[in-house]
């Protein structure tokens, strides 16, 4: 299908881009990568009358260093998330996570923070950002304001940005040597989760000294395993305590019902995803 008509502008700079969001109001959407928004409009279920596409701000592309952190520019694409080595040392659930997301094709051309912008529960990259402790870095015409990503997620698609608000950079607390895995179950390739499972673990001396697990698509916003996290810290990190653990994966959940199954479906399977993530994080 052909998109309804819309005005079209490319901002060169943040500030630029947050002045067409302001001036074009509740209207308008932002063109990141365009792998979810273009879609949309082609079955014109959005139909603004701007669209301010950022893909030429070169202050929200690229990965570095700040203290404790990692900073990763919101326009940063998949492809180069999976693969900056700051990443893959600091963050490698994320890392873990980004490179199954969809095909190549998307990688390439998808974009981290629109990603994360567009609050798919079943979006691979939410989860690994909320147990990973990510916050956001929001720009709007007040300035710069931080959310956590417990917070910054609202509802189905909803984050809490403001519609002239833009997501420029996310921040992630280092988790060095930490232990990770992310496990998924689709029924086709590149489709999306029905659920997934994000692990990221502490091993000192044998015994889980920190764990953070999030879930894909076991409520309309990523959630934190909880119940798992709490059964494994202090913990040795044996095949029985990781067992024992998973069992406690749907808890606090509110999983949907859709063609791919129920709720007492995505249950089980969050239970069984979350044991097989925990034993392939320790290396079994």
């Amino acid at each position: 299908m052909i998109p309804a008509a819309f005005e079209y502008t490319r901002p060169s700079t943040v500030e630029e881009a947050i002045r067409a969001l302001s001036d074009a109001g509740e209207d308008a959407k932002v063109l990141a990568g365009g792998q979810s928004l273009l879609p949309v409009l082609k079955m014109r279920l959005a139909a603004p009358t701007v669209v301010v596409d950022i893909g030429r701000v070169p202050e929200l592309r690229g990965v570095r260093e700040d203290g404790d952190d990692l900073v990763i520019g919101a326009m940063t694409t998949h492809y180069d998330v999976a693969r900056d080595h700051l990443v893959q040392e600091h963050a490698s659930l994320l890392a873990r996570a980004t490179e199954t997301v969809a095909d190549p094709q998307v990688r390439h051309r998808g974009t981290f923070g629109g990603a994360l912008a567009h609050a798919d529960p079943a979006g691979d990259l939410l989860a690994p950002a909320l147990a990973l402790g990510a916050v956001m870095v929001v720009a709007g015409p007040s300035g710069r304001r931080e959310v956590p990503a417990a917070e910054f997620f609202v509802d189905y698609f909803t984050t809490s940005l403001a519609p002239d608000e833009l997501l420029v950079a996310v921040r992630i607390p280092k988790h060095t040597g930490w232990l990770s895995h992310y496990e998924k179950f689709n029924r086709v390739a590149q489709a999306w989760s029905i659920v997934a499972v994000g692990v990221s673990l502490s091993v000192r001396g044998g015994k889980i000294a920190d764990a953070r697990i999030g879930l894909t698509n076991m409520a309309s916003v990523p959630v934190r395993a909880v119940g798992v996290e709490q059964a494994l810290i202090g913990q040795p990190a044996g095949a029985d305590v990781l067992r024992a653990a998973a069992g406690h994966a749907a808890e606090g959940t509110s999983p949907g019902v859709d063609g791919n199954g129920d709720a007492a479906y995505r249950s089980q399977l969050a239970k069984v995803l979350t044991g097989r993530a925990l034993t392939m994080a320790v290396g079994g």
